[in-house]
């Protein structure tokens, strides 16, 4: 069973419930959808950060480019 949850929302908040609600959605599954959204969104920033990091570390960059050399070798004709 989940448990229950209660905010105070801002003017801000109350619009963007509007919104979300103006379909006839409930305001529950509007909130439930609205979090999972802004979840899969932090994941998604999080992700990019990390591949920008990434990306931009010539050793890493190098090692990879290592790692498919050596795999070329292995690759059946």
């Amino acid at each position: 069973m989940a448990d229950t949850i209660t905010f105070r929302p801002d003017e801000d908040a109350v619009r963007a419930l509007a919104v979300l609600t103006q379909d006839g959605t409930g305001v529950s599954a509007a909130v439930r959808a609205a979090l999972i959204d802004a979840a899969r969104a932090r994941a998604g920033d999080q992700l990019r950060a990390e591949a920008a990091t990434l990306a931009a570390d010539d050793h890493d960059r190098a090692e990879a480019a290592q790692v498919l050399r050596d795999m070329e070798t292995l690759r059946a004709w």
